[in-house]
């Protein structure tokens, strides 16, 4: 039998924290997979403040969208020539782009369930000449589903074990879970638990300035009010059953703020109770989805917050191990890049990439739209 000559994709994620652009490269050929480098092109600020603004609603925001949608995928195409040049590759060597592009609006449950990723992929294939499939989203939601997560279809090709149950778990700025069963007849589940690092990046903006409270420092100069804490388990997201998912629509400066008006608390108590509430959300969706859990998989920003990895070591107890994926080889800011990079592959090959347990659809379909390259 003819062996397939290795392709290779770059997978392009911009998620709900706006920290920049990730691109990964990955290599696949038959069944093997190889994640290989990424790298991570910070936002020019005048394009992340644009893009912030779409997040809520904004005035002539039609027309912010519309210019911003052409200055992302400017970004795009240029930020693929930087990667390409650093890793010695040309855009021949590319078989396609997996372009995620930036989420504004992510509304799955209303009369015309919906979600709109910006980043033009004309303008990205067009720039760089590469093959580009975009839009993921909305095929699983035009099938029922949530259109989120989708990243659990990837998690179970890579990180999947017969010898135990797992968690692989993306703390962004939303956090989200796949679950993992050992029994491969058993289905794969997953859903976003809540706010990974979303309020506690709005909360260090509003007092100290820069995108994020970098290794959770200032987390660790508070301590937890447990009033506070026990206020925002209230929401009612946390009791909703899966499918489900979420995003800034629902976790704002705007939620947070009722759960402090009246109380005094100091502000690094308040990030030190965000980081055990994201702890705590977590937590209990694991105890109540996947009590059976053994090894917990941690990816995204969030692995490298110190105060809030311990947080979640200390709720998981003695009978579960919290660690990095990068014990599995597969560094913790790849993860989601290269999941787009290979469901760009999985498009092409005319093959499904969404799991009908974990979004909801009606079953499995085909996700992304095509763009030719040259």
């Amino acid at each position: 039998m003819k062996t397939e000559s290795p392709q290779h994709f770059l997978g392009i994620m911009s998620g709900t924290s706006l920290d920049g652009l990730d691109v990964v490269l990955l290599t696949r050929s038959d069944d093997h997979i190889q994640v290989g480098n990424g790298h991570t092109y910070p936002y020019p600020v005048a394009l992340r403040q644009d893009l912030l603004r779409l997040c809520g609603p904004s005035q002539d925001e039609l027309s912010l969208m519309m210019s911003s949608d052409i200055a992302l995928g400017q970004f795009v195409a240029d930020s693929v020539m930087r990667f390409l040049e650093k890793e010695g590759l040309n855009a021949a060597d590319i078989t396609a782009i997996g372009s995620h592009g930036q989420t504004i609006r992510h509304l799955p449950d209303g009369k015309y369930p919906n979600t709109l990723q910006i980043g033009d992929p004309n303008t990205i294939a067009q720039r760089t000449g590469i093959t580009t499939v975009a839009d993921f989203r909305r095929r699983d939601m035009a099938a029922g589903g949530q259109g989120a997560p989708l990243v659990p279809a990837f998690h179970q090709a890579m990180l999947h074990a017969k010898t135990e149950d797992r968690v692989v778990l993306n703390i962004g700025g939303i956090a989200n879970i796949t679950v993992l069963p050992a029994n491969e007849h058993h289905p794969v589940t997953g859903f976003d638990t809540g706010p990974g690092n979303v309020l506690m990046d709005i909360w260090h903006q509003r007092h100290h300035g820069g995108h994020f409270d970098e290794n959770g420092d200032w987390a660790n100069q508070g301590s937890v009010d447990d009033g506070l804490l026990h206020r925002m388990l209230e929401e009612p997201y946390f009791v909703r059953q899966p499918p489900k998912s979420t995003g800034r629509e629902l976790f704002h400066y705007n939620w947070l703020q009722p759960y402090l008006d009246g109380h005094h608390l100091e502000a690094a108590d308040v990030q030190a109770t965000l980081s055990q509430f994201t702890a705590t959300t977590i937590m209990q969706a694991i105890e109540q989805h996947a009590p059976s859990t053994r090894r917990v998989l941690v990816c995204g920003g969030g692995v490298h917050n110190l105060p809030l990895m311990q947080r979640l070591r200390s709720l998981a107890g003695d009978n579960r191990v919290v660690e990095s994926t990068a014990a599995h080889g597969i560094d913790p800011d790849c993860m989601e890049g290269a999941c787009f990079a290979w469901m760009a592959s999985q498009t092409l090959r005319h093959l499904p990439a969404n799991l009908p347990s974990v979004t909801g659809a009606k079953g499995p379909v085909i996700l992304g739209a095509i763009y030719p390259g040259h």
